[in-house]
C-alpha cells in the first residue's frame, strides 16, 4: 500500500503536457519584432543601411528610428560612441557649372605626396572619387571652382591653414582603402595629418555630408579657417606650433568595420531583412564591397525574460534551442570565391505558445517563435548585401499543460486502499482454505 501511494503521489506531482498543431491565432497583432545585433567588420557606418521588404510591397530603405550603428575594429570592438553621420539631406544640391570652362584649383595627391601634404597643411580637405562615378562627374566643376577660390584668398605658398585636393581611387587604390573609402565621392577632412574625429570619445572620420555646390563647399572652406588665427600661421611656418610632430604621426583609425543592433517591425507575410551599403548621392564599387558578419544576436517576437523561459523549460526542457540560432555564427568572404559576393540567410520562423492551466483558469505562459536557418554566398551582378529572407509558418505549436483533479488523486487512493485489502482478503481465503483442505486429507489418510 505504502509503495502504491508513493507511485500514485508522484504521479500526481509530475507535470505533463500535450502538444498540438493548430492555425495560428495569434493575439500579438499583423506584425513581428525581429532583434538584431550584427557586426560587419568591412562596412562603414557611414553607409550602411537597415532596409525591409515584403510581398505585400513594403520597402522602407535607410531606418533608422530604431537601429543604433557603432563604428568597429578589426576585433570587432567598438572604437567609441554610437556612430551619427551627422545632418544628411535627402537632397544634396549640386552646381551648375558643369558648362562652364574647366579650372584646376585642387592639388592631384596620390601614395607619394599625400602624406606630405596632410602633414603641411593644417587643414587638408580632400575628394576621394572615381572617374566613372556619376556623382564625383558632378561634382567636380564646383570642387575646382571652390579649391581655386580657397587658393586666391590663402595663397598656399605663405598661408598653411588650408589646402584643397584630391585623389583618384582608380589609379591611388591602396591609398584610398587605407582611409576606408567605401562610397564616391567622399569628402574627409584631415587636420595636421589625421582626418580622425574624436568627440565625445567617439573615434571616427571626419567627412562633409553637406551640399556640393561652389556657394556651400566655400562657406564649408572659410568654417573651417576661421578658428585658426593668422598668429597659428605664422608659427607653423616657422615649425615651431605645438604638437605639430605628434599629430602629423597619429594614423588614420584601424576602422571601417560596424556594428548595428536594434530591432524592426515587419508584417506576417514573406520578406527580407536587408543589410546594405546605401546613399542617395553617393556610388559604391562593387568589387570593393565585403559583407562578411557576425551575428551576435537575431530573434524574433518580443523579447523573453530568464525567468518565463526558466518557467516554460520546467516544463518542456527543449524549448527555446532555436529561438537564436544564429547567435554566435560566423559568415566571413575572404574573397577566395571572387568578388560581388550577396550572404543570404532563409529563415522558417515557427510559433510556439505554452499554455498552463485549463477553462477560466488557462493563463498564456510563453509564446516565442523558434526558426531553422540555412546561408549561402551567392555571387551578385548588383552591389553585395547582407540578406535575411523570413518566412512564417500559418501554423503554430501550441503546448498545454495537463491539469490533474484531486478527487481523481483521492478517489485512486482509496482505490489502491480497497483493492489492496481486497485482494489480501482473497489471498488469505484462498490460503486458508487450502490449508484447511490440505489438514483433512491428512486426517482422512490416518483414519
Amino acid at each position: 500500500m505504502v509503495f502504491l501511494f508513493g507511485m500514485e503521489l508522484s504521479n500526481y506531482l509530475a507535470v505533463s503536457t500535450s502538444t498540438s498543431v493548430i492555425v495560428d491565432n495569434s493575439s500579438d497583432g499583423d506584425f513581428l519584432r525581429i532583434d538584431f545585433n550584427i557586426s560587419f567588420p568591412s562596412l562603414s557606418c557611414e553607409f550602411a543601411s537597415v532596409d525591409v521588404s515584403d510581398v505585400l510591397g513594403t520597402n522602407r530603405l535607410n531606418i533608422t528610428k530604431t537601429i543604433r550603428k557603432y563604428s568597429i575594429d578589426h576585433d570587432l570592438k567598438p572604437t567609441g560612441s554610437e556612430f551619427h553621420s551627422g545632418p544628411v539631406s535627402h537632397y544634396i544640391k549640386h552646381g551648375d557649372d558643369v558648362d562652364e570652362e574647366a579650372v584646376e584649383g585642387s592639388v592631384s595627391l596620390n601614395a607619394r605626396n599625400f602624406d606630405q601634404y596632410s602633414h603641411q597643411y593644417l587643414i587638408l580637405v580632400v575628394n576621394f572619387y572615381a572617374p566613372w562615378c556619376y556623382w564625383s562627374t558632378r561634382l567636380k566643376p564646383s570642387w575646382e571652382k571652390t579649391a581655386k577660390i580657397i587658393r586666391e584668398r590663402y595663397d598656399p605658398e605663405v598661408d598653411v591653414r588650408i589646402l584643397l585636393g584630391k585623389v583618384d581611387c582608380t589609379e591611388a587604390g591602396e591609398l584610398c582603402r587605407r582611409h576606408h573609402i567605401q562610397g564616391y565621392p567622399s569628402i574627409r577632412i584631415f587636420r595636421k595629418g589625421s582626418d580622425v574625429r574624436e568627440d565625445h570619445g567617439h573615434h571616427d572620420h571626419e567627412s562633409y555630408y553637406g551640399d556640393r555646390d561652389t556657394e556651400s563647399l566655400v562657406k564649408m572652406m572659410e568654417s573651417l579657417v576661421a578658428p585658426i588665427p593668422m598668429e597659428y600661421n605664422r608659427l607653423a611656418l616657422e615649425g615651431t606650433h605645438e604638437n605639430s610632430t605628434d599629430n602629423a604621426k597619429r594614423p588614420a583609425p584601424l576602422t571601417g568595420g560596424c556594428r548595428i543592433e536594434g530591432y524592426v517591425r515587419v508584417k506576417k507575410v514573406p520578406g527580407n531583412l536587408i543589410f546594405a551599403a546605401r546613399s542617395g548621392a553617393h556610388s559604391f564599387d562593387a568589387s570593393q564591397m565585403n559583407m562578411s558578419h557576425v551575428i551576435s544576436h537575431l530573434s524574433f517576437g518580443i523579447k523573453i525574460s530568464p525567468k518565463k523561459m526558466s518557467d516554460a523549460k520546467r516544463l518542456i526542457p527543449y524549448l527555446g534551442r532555436s529561438h537564436d540560432r544564429l547567435n554566435g555564427r560566423s559568415f566571413i568572404n575572404h574573397r577566395a570565391i571572387d568578388a560581388n559576393v550577396t550572404v543570404e540567410h532563409y529563415l522558417q520562423i515557427v510559433k510556439t505558445e505554452v499554455v498552463t492551466g485549463s477553462g477560466s483558469r488557462e493563463h498564456k505562459l510563453i509564446e516565442e517563435y523558434e526558426y531553422t536557418a540555412h546561408s549561402s554566398l551567392a555571387k551578385s551582378v548588383y552591389i553585395p548585401v547582407a540578406k535575411f529572407h523570413f518566412e512564417l509558418s500559418p501554423m503554430q505549436v501550441l503546448i498545454t499543460e495537463n491539469s490533474k483533479s484531486f478527487s481523481h488523486f483521492i478517489t485512486n487512493i482509496c482505490a489502491i486502499i480497497g483493492g489492496v485489502f481486497t485482494v489480501a482478503g482473497i489471498l488469505d481465503s484462498i490460503l486458508h482454505n487450502t490449508i484447511r483442505i490440505m489438514k483433512k486429507v491428512e486426517l482422512g489418510k490416518n483414519f
